[in-house]
């Protein structure tokens, strides 16, 4: 019995030291407990996680008895005189950060306590949370350099204690257009809206716009750069310099920025840089426009019909407001290509006679009907071998063609009045191609004689113009003259033979 007394208070002696074990644990694991880090599904970035200070949890969200991390700057130099603070020191300073300060404003301090550059605590994605993360201070970042038509997110920074915290991005970017204005001159006086088409006639100035609208976190910048590329595919269109008009919400901006022609990349035409647009423009903010508005002059080296002529550009501009700045060379973005496009046409008249055949020694000129204006002179051929004329370079419109010289044996033609109609979609949407935006083209007669041909790849009118043979009119001294003459050289005949033969006859006398 002794013995088994001895060994009850063994068992007993054992399990209590095992409870109070177990309830020091327990303690131990509320007082510092653990949580996760998630990244929201639709994310698609990856984030590396660097630990700045570990600690005890509090219910009220507060971080006790603070320790340096895994990713804790020892050499922060962030004391008096340059003396690096202690974690302890740090989580203070860091603490006392004012509530109504700005993200930017606070990371200024926090990012004196992180080192970027060693091993990261871990990393994070949407499929990918980071799990059994001890109650600490955090701060996360994209783990990779964010390029193209994207931005990085400001650093995130997060107290974990005892439940899963959500990455939620704090990024957005400039969003970019480019357009094109259109007009029919003979018909209206004003040009349309910014759309993605338009048409024009050669030697005609086209006005074009970009358009920039700053990122909701452009405030989080410290610098902020900003460059529209401009690309004229084609010598169909050339480009104006001193055109060139740059405003910001509408008001006009003269100085602060660059406009480049020569030694650009990406086959560019010209370029608007601002290196910093904070300190060029301070006016400007999240939301505000920036505009560049200049004209291009349509070509005779212009592609006719559908292919039109392309004009595109994009947007380069800051992406990564953790970044000091400082200038092209530091990160940016750029948007995709926006593509507008400018179309012409040609008009071909075929001179014939009645019978449908080539008829030479006719001349031309057309002429286009402007609203308020009278009319303008397009082109004028002169009489030669020439059967066939082409007007190339025409936009939508009213057209009065005249011969001005008929050939001969013909009667002229009366003026022909016709009209040019085209119609292209004016936005071009991503499924779009360059081919697919011109949709119809017409050629319909006002006055005169006249049916055209329309041919939309070409981008051609072709129609024969007839002219009509003269009248064959009645002569005075028809046939009743040749009689007479033919009678009068008989009797001159008969006459001649009489007097050869009285002289033969008195000689044989």
């Amino acid at each position: 019995m002794n013995k088994v007394l001895k060994g009850l208070v063994a068992v007993v002696s054992a399990a209590a030291m095992a409870i109070a074990g177990f309830a020091g644990a327990a303690s131990a694991m509320a007082a510092n407990p653990t949580g996760s880090i998630t990244v929201a599904a639709e994310d698609t970035h990856t984030y590396s996680v660097y630990q700045i200070f570990t600690g005890t949890y509090g219910t009220d969200g507060s971080l006790g008895n603070v320790e340096a991390g895994k990713n804790f700057n020892t050499a922060n130099k962030a004391g008096t005189s340059g003396a690096n603070l202690t974690a302890a020191e740090a989580a203070k300073a860091v603490s006392q950060l004012g509530s109504d300060a700005s993200d930017s404003k606070k990371l200024e301090t926090i990012n004196k306590f992180v080192n970027l550059d060693g091993e990261v605590f871990g990393t994070v994605s949407a499929t990918k949370p980071l799990n059994s993360v001890p109650a600490g201070y955090y701060l996360a970042k994209d783990s990779t350099t964010v390029t193209g038509d994207d931005a990085a997110t400001l650093y995130i920074v997060q107290v974990i204690g005892n439940k899963a915290v959500s990455i939620n991005r704090k990024v957005d970017k400039p969003t970019f257009q480019k357009k094109v204005q259109d007009i029919n001159d003979s018909t209206d006086t004003t040009t349309t809206g910014w759309q993605d088409s338009a048409d024009y006639d050669i030697g005609d100035d086209v006005p074009f716009q970009l358009k920039a609208t700053l990122p909701s976190n452009y405030a989080e910048y410290k610098t902020y750069y900003l460059a529209f590329h401009d690309v004229e595919e084609t010598k169909g269109l050339s480009f104006n310099d001193k055109s060139v008009k740059v405003a910001v919400d509408g008001t006009p901006v003269g100085a602060g920025y660059t406009l480049k022609t020569t030694g650009l990349t990406d086959g560019c035409t010209f370029e608007i840089v601002f290196t910093d647009l904070k300190t060029a423009v301070t006016a400007a903010k999240a939301g505000s426009e920036i505009t560049v508005e200049y004209t291009s002059k349509l070509t005779e080296g212009a592609n006719l019909g559908y292919q039109g002529n392309l004009n595109q550009a994009k947007l380069q501009f800051s992406n990564n407001p953790n970044s000091e700045q400082g200038g092209e060379n530091t990160p940016t973005g750029e948007t995709p290509w926006d593509n507008v496009i400018v179309f012409t046409y040609k008009v071909v008249v075929n001179k014939v006679d009645e019978g449908n055949q080539s008829l030479q020694g006719a001349a031309f000129k057309l002429e286009k009907k402007i609203k308020d204006a009278g009319s303008r002179p397009v082109k004028e051929f002169p009489a030669g071998t020439d059967t066939s004329f082409t007007f190339s370079g025409l936009d939508d419109g009213d057209y009065v063609l005249t011969e001005t010289t008929t050939p001969a044996g013909y009667n002229t033609i009366e003026p022909i009045t016709f009209t040019v109609t085209a119609e292209h979609k004016i936005e071009w949407t991503t499924t779009d191609q360059r081919t697919d935006v011109l949709t119809s083209l017409n050629g319909n007669k006002v006055s005169g004689d006249i049916t055209f041909t329309a041919d939309k790849n070409a981008g051609s009118l072709t129609a024969n113009v007839v002219n009509h043979k003269g009248s064959y009119l009645p002569e005075t001294g028809g046939m009743g003259t040749k009689i007479l003459y033919a009678a009068g050289v008989a009797i001159v005949l008969v006459a001649a033979f009489g007097i050869v033969f009285a002289v033969r006859r008195r000689n044989a006398r």
